[in-house]
């Protein structure tokens, strides 16, 4: 059995003996070392060099989330792996089910058409701009909005632009002659034909989008889609998605029936209907559909940012292609692969209870304030005792900081990220930004934490 050490410090050491013991049947044998630190988020790479002795029949060494530095030469150092835990206690016993189980979230699932709308009021810069930033979020194809009674002089200039930066382009219009136009520049794909535009496919070499002749008439997209499917044709099917709350439910049973009808057509869903016209946050909206089209297997999902609310909506949709990717893979809920789209609540807010942070609290021998968030709010401890309140002005006159201004500066932001964290039900970790999951730009190197453990993050 393997045997791994666990590294820590003075005042996180009991309640990390705590946990390690209720992890019921572990599959490790374990021990714990306390390394002269009063907090353990203060280790470092090289404080652990100098102050660990080479471990005696141990198979990894365990460190604490907060950890900096790197652990490879520690790890060639000792010998054996050197291994970031995760960054609360609580979340041990669930770390080591997931590393049993590593999720690879690299698999993309359906393709993103990521829309650029008004392109014909929009220059070739302005354009180029843009799909350029929707290719970095995650868009595979760029589509081209067309808009009715307006001219596109330069639309075949667009196609030949963004085709010569290497992307695959769509265009997007109910113009026969603007989709004739596209297609001979070069589009990859063309959005929408229906049984009556049908013969555009026989002029260019795109593949087209088929619709039906008004949402309600499925005859006519099955037989537009029996009739390229004859020709070996390549396509995409789009039933198209109404908007709640008009038609939304009716429009997913017209999904499921296309499916039914057909079992290995391709198939596209728009999804701006529902992200840009229902204020709501659209990480949850992109997680339910994205749930749908993995269900029904699609193989394309037409997206737009437009509203000020969905301005993250392709990086959701990519976030969401990946997780319910891997949950119908692996045949599991969509939950514990990655919490990206948990952007306002997460799914374990409050790891320590009011009694566990008062006993922490009584250790305490310094000055220095601590603070901690539990279900009945905040948390302030340091020598002088343990304060309890709800908010930064509660517990703001109980300080003594008046005199301080560095540190009243300090611990203002630190109990408004507090107070955030308790009203909304999110982790609060002191000296750490909140975390809003893919709505918010990230460093790099904090990526791999809305993935679970072990598992492969895109």
């Amino acid at each position: 059995m393997e045997h791994i050490v666990f590294l820590t410090g003075r005042l996180a050491q009991p309640q990390l003996e705590r946990v390690l013991d209720g992890i019921a049947d572990p599959p490790f044998t374990w021990e714990v070392r306390e390394i002269g630190l009063q907090v353990a988020a203060l280790m470092t790479a090289d404080l652990i060099r100098r102050r660990v002795a080479t471990p005696v029949d141990a198979q990894r060494i365990l460190v604490p989330g907060r950890c900096r530095g790197e652990l490879e030469p520690l790890a060639e150092h000792y010998g054996i792996p050197v291994q970031r835990g995760p960054e609360e206690l609580k979340d041990l016993p669930r770390f080591f089910n997931r590393a049993a189980k590593p999720v690879d979230l690299s698999a993309t699932g359906p393709r993103i058409f990521a829309e650029i709308i008004d392109a014909p009021r929009l220059s070739l810069e302005d354009i180029a701009e843009r799909a350029l930033a929707f290719v970095r979020q995650g868009a595979d194809v760029i589509d081209i909005g067309c808009l009715p009674a307006t001219p596109f002089p330069h639309l075949e200039d667009v196609v030949r632009m963004l085709k010569g930066e290497g992307l695959e382009v769509s265009v997007d219009s109910t113009d026969p002659d603007e989709l004739l136009r596209a297609g001979r520049a070069g589009a990859d794909y063309l959005l929408s034909l229906n049984l009556d535009t049908l013969w555009i496919a026989d002029e260019v070499k795109s593949t087209p989008v088929l619709i039906p002749r008004t949402p309600q008439d499925e005859a006519s997209l099955f037989t537009a889609v029996e009739t390229l499917s004859a020709r070996g044709r390549a396509f995409l099917a789009d039933p198209i998605l109404d908007p709640i709350p008009f038609g939304f439910t009716a429009s997913i049973v017209r999904y499921h029936a296309l499916r039914q009808r057909f079992p290995t057509a391709p198939i596209l869903m728009g999804v701006g209907n529902l992200t840009e016209l229902t204020e709501a946050d659209t990480s949850g909206i992109n997680a339910l559909l994205f749930g749908i089209a993995a269900e029904l297997d699609v193989a394309a999902v037409l997206t737009t940012q437009v509203s000020r609310h969905a301005r993250r909506a392709i990086k959701e949709a990519d976030w969401a292609r990946r997780i319910m990717t891997a949950a119908a893979r692996e045949k599991t809920p969509p939950k514990n692969l990655s919490s990206a789209l948990c952007t306002v609540h997460a799914r374990d807010p409050f790891p320590d209870t009011p009694q566990e942070i008062a006993a922490t609290a009584a250790q305490v021998r310094d000055p220095n304030f601590r603070v901690q968030v539990a279900h009945d709010g905040l948390h302030v401890y340091n020598r002088d005792g343990l304060r309890h309140g709800t908010g930064a002005f509660d517990l703001w006159p109980r300080l003594g900081l008046e005199g301080d201004a560095a540190h009243a500066f300090y611990m203002g932001v630190e109990l408004a990220h507090a107070e955030l964290a308790w009203r909304l039900g999110k982790r609060y970790v002191q000296d750490q930004p909140l975390d809003w999951g893919c709505a918010v730009e990230r460093a790099e190197d904090d990526l791999a934490s809305w993935c679970a453990p072990g598992s492969t993050r895109p």
